[in-house]
């Protein structure tokens, strides 16, 4: 995925795995991301959907972001195509548990200081796959 962020030279077809900062900076990203949902309240209803340790779920998603944003496939090297849905559809997902990991991740990505630009770019890719994940009205 390539997501400039302005015209500037310094992006130009720097794809977003670069704008995030490469591997340490989606490590940093999803680290604050899975810390923000065990101890925010608000975040507390996805929280309920993950396993008691979030290992596994914190390294799935930098694999996955990693290559999602135009890096390395780690995830794909890993288990094959993400399948997204299917792998989500256990679990029941509708519009407050969607809106808790977008507000999760815009807080995280606030919290690592991401540019304004590149986070409200994020923010819609993020919505888009997010709501795709919804097996549930509610």
């Amino acid at each position: 995925m390539t997501l400039p962020t302005d015209d500037t030279p310094a992006t130009e077809g720097a794809t977003a795995f670069d704008l995030v900062g490469g591997e340490p900076g989606v490590r940093a990203l999803v680290d604050r991301f899975y810390d923000l949902m065990d101890l925010e309240p608000a975040y507390a209803g996805i929280r309920r959907l993950h396993p008691t340790t979030l290992d596994d779920s914190r390294d799935k998603l930098f694999w996955f972001l990693c290559g999602w944003l135009g890096g390395p496939n780690h995830y794909v090297e890993r288990f094959g195509h993400p399948r997204l849905r299917a792998r989500h559809l256990p679990y029941p997902i509708g519009i407050a548990e969607r809106d808790q990991w977008l507000a999760c991740m815009q807080q995280a990505m606030r919290e690592q200081g991401l540019p304004d630009a590149l986070s409200q770019r994020l923010t819609a890719a993020f919505f888009n796959t997010a709501d795709w994940m919804r097996n549930r009205g509610g």
